[in-house]
């Protein structure tokens, strides 16, 4: 059986890959050679361990993560390819994320920080239809649409009338994972069970508001002016942020969708 060993040296042409390289996999006990002689040191691997070694370099360059790897190299075929396929949707979604960082570097990088017209008026109460769903801030976009989607067919079902634009309440600090609402107003009248929705009084007052024209990926930046505006002004922020949706998806391409920014204000910093 030894006959039919390489010498890391050897084993390492194979695979295309550097001595350094297969000592730092065995290292991280990704990849243990065949075996490891008692007296020199020298190690040796079977021709058979080169896919899984020619594996582990190409996952590795891709970033994934050591614990990831391991298990996708101690699974069986299926589950093997379930694990690759969860780490391609992973980094699917990072993609999406940094390429809508690189739209919002690219607009600070042409015009600097684009001008907002804030305004202080006083918001009245209203009454909403609603659906909640808890989630991390990265994935509001997700559960926005989730939520939408379980209150309209228990409206349209309940024979409720509700009046557009929709509209999205969320805490004002942004932590670990929130708690966002997605409501519908609806005309004055008694409240009526409707199976999965409830109703919420959303308060009146004083409130800044601005609107920010195109793709959702960046309100962070009517956001920045908004809340840059109140501080300015010696007043102080309160929550729940609310937006209404004045142009979405259905209605507009992502550069012209027109999303209404509204924040409680009291006076006072904090």
């Amino acid at each position: 059986m030894h006959d039919e060993l390489l010498t890391i040296g050897r084993f390492a042409r194979l695979c295309r890959l550097s001595v350094k390289q297969l000592r730092h996999y065995a290292e991280l006990e990704l990849l243990a050679p065949a075996r490891v002689d008692p007296a020199t040191g020298y190690r040796y691997y079977a021709p058979g361990q080169a896919r899984d070694a020619l594996t582990i370099a190409l996952l590795r360059d891709m970033d994934l993560p050591l614990a990831v790897i391991a298990r996708a190299l101690a699974a069986d075929p299926a589950s093997r390819a379930r694990i690759l396929r969860d780490e391609r949707d992973r980094l699917a979604e990072r993609v999406r994320r940094d390429r809508a960082r690189l739209l919002l570097l690219e607009r600070l990088a042409e015009g600097g920080l684009p001008g907002y017209e804030v305004e202080l008026t006083t918001e009245p109460a209203r009454r909403l239809a609603v659906v909640r769903a808890e989630c991390a801030p990265a994935e509001i976009g997700a559960a926005f649409g989730a939520c939408a989607a379980r209150l309209l067919p228990a409206l349209g079902r309940a024979g409720a009338d509700w009046e557009p634009p929709l509209w999205g309440l969320y805490p004002l600090d942004l932590t670990e994972r929130i708690e966002i609402t997605v409501g519908a107003p609806v005309p004055p009248g008694p409240d009526r069970e409707i199976h999965g929705v409830a109703w919420q009084e959303v308060a009146g007052g004083p409130v800044a508001e601005t609107v920010h024209s195109g793709p959702y990926t960046q309100l962070p930046l009517a956001y920045h002016a908004l809340l840059a505006a109140v501080h300015e002004r010696g007043l102080r922020p309160l929550g729940p942020v609310r937006e209404t949706y004045l142009a979405g998806p259905a209605e507009a391409p992502q550069e012209e969708l027109l999303t209404r920014l509204v924040i409680p204000v009291a006076e006072g910093t904090p």
